[in-house]
Formats: structure tokens, sequence, C-alpha cells
């Protein structure tokens, strides 16, 4: 059982504080509104290079797709069978917890999730860095009109309560390979803090997502955050004149009618035995790969998803390969997601992680996750596509402070109610059957 925490009045994350870089990745947070952004001086974001990490790349593509799979068969909130999720996000999300992990959690999250065994954190420096190209403010994107250089925001956050310690060592790891900040919050304060942690959330997805996904508790000690943005426009716009509504037929076999684009444009193709696939090009530096089974209308049941081996596949054919003219007949879309990330975890098989309150000890003593979840929404029309997602990762040290005294009125005792300005005694009295 977890002891109950007991608060201080100070605000320990004075130590926290000389943990943080000065210098912030330029996808990090905008301040929310009445809480500061703990800084330090001294503590600088290492400058790493793409191509120092290709085996690391390697291994955070094939976790961030298997992720993706567990997440689409998870399927959230969704009732109509249409899933949105973002692997990236969760596995940003948890690349920071496990920077903080250590002990069995450790092992199983690098053997689970496949994380690289060396300069984990650099390589994700890297990742990171890579994506700051086209990086821009969400809340000044024209989303009737995407821009033709895309927009791809990341930013990474940790709320820490004021009066739990953080761990220096980890918090200069976020400082020098995530380019968080720090926020000091009173989580027993939810009149500033819920608002606080919701605004950070609505800046960073351009409004798209208005507050943090999971269920805001006033017991947490820290949450952790993960947020994406992206806004690109195509490298050849669909003709608005020629969307027409057209049959689409579900897999069950119902057909219904939908709006439906149509155009010719280059792009890579690819197809196998039972599948189709390609990488339709945005203006700049993205794509989106869509890959469909055989059935449909004329064909057999559509299967409940596309197999790994036939994504792989598709990968290894469309990655740098030829491009050809393609007749593509694409329905628009605006979905949303919820998840309860707590259950893909278990589906993972993390049971260390959601189990311990030692091996976060790095991040704050005694620490355990409470909470974990992901919201996601994307919008695909003519002009281009919009998409948004947050992952956070709560958790509560009960045993992080230890007291250093202890008192129980378990017997008669006397008191006072004291002016603190002129110690006088406003009140005294004596408690003999507190009935």
């Amino acid at each position: 059982m977890h002891m109950i925490r007991v608060r201080k009045a100070v605000a320990v994350v004075a130590a926290a504080a000389l943990a943080i870089g000065s210098a912030m990745v330029t996808a990090c947070a905008p301040q929310p509104a009445d809480v500061g952004l703990l800084k330090a001086d001294g503590v600088t974001r290492v400058s790493v290079q793409t191509a120092d990490y290709p085996t690391q790349f390697e291994a955070f593509n094939a976790s961030a797709r298997k992720l993706g799979a567990v997440l689409l068969a998870d399927g959230g909130d969704a009732t109509d069978g249409n899933v949105v999720s973002s692997p990236a996000s969760l596995l940003i999300a948890l690349s920071m917890l496990r920077a903080g992990a250590s002990g069995a959690t450790a092992a199983e999250m690098d053997k689970v999730l496949g994380l690289p065994t060396a300069d984990r954190d650099e390589a994700m420096n890297a990742l990171l860095a890579s994506l700051e190209k086209y990086d821009g403010d969400p809340g000044s994107v024209d989303e009737e009109n995407p821009p033709r250089k895309p927009v791809l925001h990341s930013a990474n956050g940790m709320f820490v309560d004021k009066g739990v310690p953080t761990g220096e060592n980890f918090l200069a790891t976020l400082a020098k390979h995530y380019g968080t900040g720090v926020y000091p919050v009173s989580f027993q304060d939810e009149a500033v803090t819920k608002p606080a942690i919701d605004q950070w959330v609505s800046k960073n997805t351009g409004g798209r997502i208005k507050e943090a996904p999971a269920k805001y508790d006033p017991d947490n000690t820290l949450s952790l955050l993960n947020s994406l943005y992206f806004a690109a426009a195509w490298q050849t716009p669909f003709d608005a004149n020629d969307t027409t509504d057209r049959p689409f037929t579900k897999a069950g076999g119902e057909e219904i009618s939908v709006p439906t684009m149509h155009a010719a444009a280059s792009m890579a193709y690819a197809e196998g035995a039972g599948w189709k696939a390609v990488d339709l090009p945005y203006a700049e530096g993205f794509v989106m790969r869509l890959v469909l089974p055989d059935g449909g209308p004329s064909g057999s049941a559509v299967p409940a998803a596309v197999p790994a081996e036939v994504l792989s596949q598709a990968d290894l054919q469309l990655t740098g390969g030829d491009h050809e003219m393609v007749q593509i007949t694409l329905p628009k879309w605006d979905h949303k997601t919820a998840f309860d990330l707590r259950k893909v975890f278990e589906s993972l098989g993390l049971k260390e992680m959601l189990a311990t309150d030692s091996d976060f000890d790095s991040i704050q003593h005694g620490m355990f996750l409470t909470q974990a979840a992901q919201a996601a929404n994307i919008t695909v029309a003519e002009k281009g596509t919009i998409a948004a997602a947050v992952t956070q990762i709560n958790a509560d040290a009960s045993s992080a402070l230890i007291p250093e005294r202890e008192i129980t009125l378990d017997h008669p005792f006397h008191y006072e109610i004291v002016h603190v300005e002129t110690g006088v005694p406003l009140f005294t009295g004596w408690v003999a059957d507190p009935r």
C-alpha cells in the first residue's frame, strides 16, 4: 500500500530548477498563463546529427509501427470502426518516461518496445531535431488552406508538483535531449493547474485538442506530455469541383455514399498479393501512405486490419521507389479518437511499468503511474491534411515525502488559534473527547 503523501509548504522544486537547460527546443511549449517555466543556467540541449544513429532510427521506426498496430487494434473510444492515433507521440512520451526508469521496468520497456540499447536519448534528440525544419506555430495555420510548407510542431512538457522533488539527473536528461520545460504547480489546486495544462495542450495543437486527454486527478504529482500537430497541403490539390458523393462499401457489405475526391497525380505505387499501396505526396517532406487490401464491392470481404507483413512490404517497395502516374479516388474524412493507454500498455505486456513504485525513483521517489491517455484527430480534404495528437502520462509519488518527524493526536491535546502577526491566541482549548 502506498503511503499518504505529506505535502510541505515550501517548494522543493528549487533543486529541479538547477537541472533544466536554458536552451529549449524550438518546438517546446509556450508558457501557460500564470505558471512559470523553470530553466537552469549551464544545461543546454546537446547538438546531434541524424546520420549518426541509423540503427537507433530503425529501432524507433519498428517500435512506432508496433505501437501503431496496438493502438489500432485497441480502437480507443471509436464505435464506428474509424480510428486515428499517433504512435510517434506515444513513442516520444514513453522514451521520456524510459529516461527515468531503472531495474526491471527499464529492462521490460526496452524489450517490449524494442528501444535502442545504446545512445537512446541522443538518438531521440536527433529524431526531434530532424523535425524542427518544419516547426511552426499551430495557432497561425489557416486550416481551410493548409500551408505549402508543412507545419509539424512537436512539444514536450512536464508539470511537476511543487511539494515533491524531481530527480536532477532525469530533468537534465530531458533538458539535454527532449527540450522539455518543467512547470511547477500544485496539483491540489485544480482551479489553477488544470487550466494551465489544458492551455498547454490547446496552444500546442492549434486548438484542435482543447483539454488534456487524461481526467484531472489532484493526487497526481507529475504529468508528462507530448503533442504533435501537422498541417500540410497536397503536392497537387484535389479539385473540389471533382468531389462528388460516391459509394463506399463497409466491411460488412453495407454500401454508403460519401464525399469522394478524384485526381491523377505522380506518386510512388506498389502492389502485392492481396493489396495495393501509394504514397500520396504533400508539397514538401511528407507523404500520406495509403494501403488498400483486396475486397470491397466486387471482391471478398475486407479484412479487419492490414497485416504487419503487408505494411512492411509496402514500406520496402514504396520507400525510394519510382513514381508513376496514378488515378486516385479518395474519400474525405474527419475523425477523432481517444485512448485509455493503460489498456494499451497492458496489452503490450508492460506489467512492471504499470506496477512499480520504485523503478521511477530517479524521477520522483515512490512514483507510480496512475493514468495514461491519448487524444488524436485528423481532417483530410481537397487542399490537404490537418492532424493533432496529445499523449499524457500521469503519476503519483504517494511516498515521495518521508516526514522528518511524526505526531499522532490520538489522546487529549491542547490547541490555539493564533494571530501570526501579533502572536495573540484568539482561541484556545483542550480536546478531551473529539466526539
